[in-house]
C-alpha cells in the first residue's frame, strides 16, 4: 500500500508540473505539444514501468496500429512515440478517463453512430495532421498478451480511403514472461488492475517493437489493412 500511495503521488506531482507546461504551450499557440510525451517518459519509471524499443519507427505522418494488453500500453506508447491514441466513445463517458484523454488529443469514436462519420473521419484526420502520430487498438479491448484476438476492420472505417502520404505501421506490445501479472482480462475492474500493476515490487519492461510499414496491395482497404497488421503482429509474437 505504501509503495502504491507513494508511486500514485509522484505521478500526481509530475502531473501538475506538465499542466503547468501546457498551460504554457497553450498561451504561445504552439502547435506542437510536448507535454504529453513529457508526461508519460517520466510516470512511466514513477508507475515501475521500463520503456524498450526495438525496430525502425516510421516517420511522416503515421498511423500505428498495435496489439492491446493493458492500460500500460498507453504509457509506453506515448512515452515511446508521443502518440495521441484513437479510444471508443464509452471511455468518454468516465469524466476523470475523458478528462486524461482529451489532454493527449484523444479522439473518441462512435463505432455504431453512422449519422456521425463524416464528423469522426475529420477528427482522427486532423489529429493525424496536428500529431503527426496517432495509435488504434485494432482488436476494441485487452487481450492476454499472448494471443491475438479479431481485429475489427470498422475501426478503420475513419480512414477509408486512406489519405494521401499516411503510414501504417505495426506494433507489438511485448511483456515478457511478466504478461500474467499485468494482462487486464476478465471482470477486473480498471481500478483493480491499476492497484494491483502499481502496486508491485519488481517493475516491467515492456518492448515496443516498430514492425515494417504496410505497403502495396495490403493498403488497398480497411480490411486488407487490419489483416496484414494482425498478420504482421502475429508473426513477431510466434519469433518471440
Amino acid at each position: 500500500m505504501i509503495r502504491l500511495v507513494f508511486r500514485v503521488a509522484a505521478v500526481v506531482v509530475l502531473l501538475l508540473a506538465a499542466l503547468v507546461g501546457l498551460g504554457g504551450n497553450r498561451i504561445l499557440r504552439r502547435a506542437h505539444n510536448p507535454w504529453p510525451r513529457r508526461f508519460l517518459s517520466g510516470a512511466a519509471p514513477l508507475l515501475g514501468i521500463r520503456v524498450r524499443t526495438t525496430g525502425q519507427r516510421a516517420s511522416g505522418t503515421v498511423l500505428l496500429l498495435a496489439n492491446h494488453v493493458s492500460w500500460i500500453d498507453i504509457v509506453a506508447l506515448g512515452a515511446a512515440t508521443g502518440s495521441a491514441f484513437v479510444g471508443h466513445d464509452g471511455l468518454a463517458a468516465v469524466p476523470l478517463v475523458r478528462w486524461f484523454a482529451r489532454l493527449n488529443d484523444t479522439v473518441f469514436i462512435a463505432r455504431h453512430d453512422r449519422a456521425g462519420v463524416a464528423q469522426q473521419v475529420e477528427q482522427l484526420r486532423t489529429a493525424l495532421a496536428e500529431m503527426g502520430t496517432v495509435c488504434l487498438f485494432p482488436e476494441g479491448t485487452t487481450a492476454d498478451g499472448k494471443s491475438l484476438l479479431p481485429f475489427k476492420s470498422s475501426l478503420l472505417g475513419a480512414l477509408e480511403p486512406l489519405p494521401a502520404g499516411v503510414v501504417i505501421q505495426p506494433v507489438r506490445l511485448d511483456f515478457g514472461d511478466e504478461v500474467p501479472g499485468f494482462a487486464w482480462i476478465g471482470e477486473e475492474s480498471g481500478l483493480a488492475n491499476f492497484r494491483r500493476v502499481v502496486a508491485r515490487a519488481r517493475p516491467v519492461t515492456v518492448t515496443v517493437q516498430f514492425l515494417p510499414p504496410l505497403a502495396g496491395a495490403a493498403l488497398a482497404n480497411r480490411k486488407t489493412i487490419t489483416a496484414a497488421a494482425r498478420d504482421a503482429i502475429a508473426a513477431a509474437m510466434a519469433d518471440g
